[in-house]
């Protein structure tokens, strides 16, 4: 070994440190950023900040310590993780292609109608088997959308994110025409939705509470599914080759274009699923917002992992419990909920600068 390959030997172990150092402290350097963003914004708006972040970080968990202990907060955060960690699944698959799955509202509100569809078709059947048959229709109505912006895509040459943006408002739409034309509720329509489902078609729901068990367990099922098809599978390591660069997976004998298209599917029937939990466990009915801005929180989810499905769990467990936790902010505070949506936004926006700047 020349003198120079050991220099270069003893540089390298010693350059890793550093690089690994600095990675560290913009990590946490992003994280004050967002903090000191969102507590400029709580300061502007008159209120505490302790007290909100109070609030916002543990009031989901804040009723289990009272005399009678209250879970309905946390009830609420586990509702809603199950759709955002169904949502996020299905958003790792579409980004480890290399693809910016916008449309994943619109997923969602498809996924609604479809699994609503079936439910006004065949109310009659032993309930098991027609909640099998709504996540199935929701899945496919959430695929065939999804699909829907791969073939304008690939065949079209329309960017998989203008053509999301334009079917969520088509979805949007559809929606609408449903409730308030031929699924209204007798004699009038309303903003309030369809007719509510009969309670024997709803999902198993704890007494008092709103938690359907069911709900959470699915979305862990699926997403612990995702990590191990994209990191286990050989289809996995298929999809993640191509997000990387199709062109040259595509020379050497992969079938890009079916991947990217099998993954868009996947990740619209996860969304669809996650629309689906919304009429059995949440609303009981299908509503014009029945997505209610969840897909677009499991896009910031996905974005501050990295697409990494083993943190999204964690992450979107802990986003859930935000969004939980700031219900109380206007009876307690005299401030909008809206401020857990600033601390997740900037806590995205400076991750990701933070990202950029490890990698320059």
């Amino acid at each position: 070994m020349t003198n120079q390959e050991s220099t270069i030997d003893v540089q390298l172990p010693a350059q890793r440190r550093f690089i690994l150092n600095r990675s560290w402290l913009l990590v946490l350097g992003s994280l004050l950023g967002a903090l000191v963003f969102t507590t400029l914004v709580i300061i502007a708006s008159g209120a505490s900040p302790i007290e909100t972040y109070r609030l916002v970080l543990f009031g989901a968990f804040l009723g289990i310590f009272r005399t009678p202990p209250n879970y309905t907060n946390l009830a609420d955060a586990l509702m809603l993780a199950a759709p955002l960690l169904l949502c996020g699944a299905g958003l790792t698959l579409t980004f480890a292609a290399g693809l910016y799955n916008l449309g994943v509202e619109g997923q969602m509100s498809i996924g609604a109608i479809f699994a609503m569809l079936i439910l006004r078709l065949l109310p009659d059947l032993p309930p098991p088997l027609l909640w099998a048959l709504a996540f199935l229709f929701g899945a496919f109505g959430g695929a065939l959308w999804a699909l829907i912006a791969g073939v304008l895509k690939l065949y079209g040459r329309v960017s998989e994110i203008f053509a999301g943006l334009g079917l969520n408002f088509l979805a949007t739409g559809v929606g609408l025409f449903l409730v308030f034309g031929p699924w209204k509720r007798p004699g009038m329509a309303s903003m309030a939705g369809t007719e509510q489902l009969k309670t024997n078609l709803w999902l198993p729901t704890l007494d008092r509470l709103r938690l359907a068990p069911i709900a959470p367990i699915v979305a862990i099922v699926m997403l612990l599914i995702v990590w191990f098809v994209l990191t286990r599978t050989r289809w996995g390591l298929m999809v993640r080759a191509t997000g990387l660069n199709p062109e040259a997976t595509e020379r050497m004998g992969v079938p890009a274009v079916r991947r990217l298209i099998e993954a868009l599917g996947a990740g619209g029937a996860l969304a669809g699923m996650a629309g689906t939990l919304q009429v059995l466990g949440v609303f009981h009915a299908l509503i014009p917002n029945i997505s209610s801005g969840i897909g677009l929180l499991a896009l910031l989810v996905v974005l501050l992992v990295s697409a990494n499905p083993i943190w999204v769990l964690p992450v979107g467990l802990a986003f859930a419990s935000f969004t939980a936790g700031s219900i109380q902010l206007p009876l307690a505070l005299s401030i909008d909920s809206s401020i857990a949506g600033v601390l997740q936004g900037a806590l995205v926006l400076f991750a990701l600068l933070a990202r950029g700047l490890v990698r320059r």
